[in-house]
């Protein structure tokens, strides 16, 4: 009797081994981490790659910047991008230019809104720790520089799945 308790005491300590490392491993290799949690330093420093306009509910004007990795493997039209590679997206709310449209004599120049900038989101491309959104994690920052909500960071990779063939990257470099 002492001997089946004692080896079932073994395989109930072995179980919960396999069972611990299993989830450490799953915690570490961030397979499931898909999101970025902290501003990569110095991204206002970065090259630019490209300017939008978007309309509808975002209604918003946006610088998007790369690191020397990003801008490297946009000129050279490199795909995938290496490792390493961060995309920045700068976002203002835009608002009418009282100074430039009186001196253009109509409403047509538009300049970020209110300063800081609206927010700003980030992909950082690590293959093996945001496996589960093809290699990139996501990120959005508030004006107050928070981490957005994970409920809306969940929402990236699916919209970037219809670009996979482009390394899941919208942003075309304009040279």
């Amino acid at each position: 009797m002492k001997q089946i308790a004692l080896l079932l005491l073994a395989v109930a300590t072995l179980a919960a081994a396999v069972a611990f490392t299993a989830h450490a491993s799953r915690d570490t290799d961030g397979a499931a981490q898909i999101f970025v949690t902290e501003i990569p330093r110095g991204y206002r420093e970065w090259r630019l790659v490209s300017v939008a306009h978007e309309e509808g509910n975002l209604n918003d004007i946006r610088a998007i910047l790369g690191n020397d990795e990003a801008i490297k493997a946009y000129r050279a039209g490199k795909l995938p991008f290496p490792e390493g590679t961060i995309i920045a997206r700068i976002a203002w709310r835009h608002v009418p230019s009282e100074e430039n449209n009186k001196a253009f004599g109509r409403e047509q120049s538009f300049v970020p809104g209110e300063a800081p900038p609206w927010y700003l989101q980030f992909m950082v491309k690590d293959s093996k720790k945001y496996a589960a959104t093809g290699g990139w994690g996501y990120a959005q920052f508030d004006k107050d520089g928070k981490p957005g909500p994970e409920s809306d960071m969940k929402n990236c990779f699916p919209c970037h799945q219809a670009i996979k063939d482009r390394d899941y990257v919208f942003t075309r470099y304009a040279p």
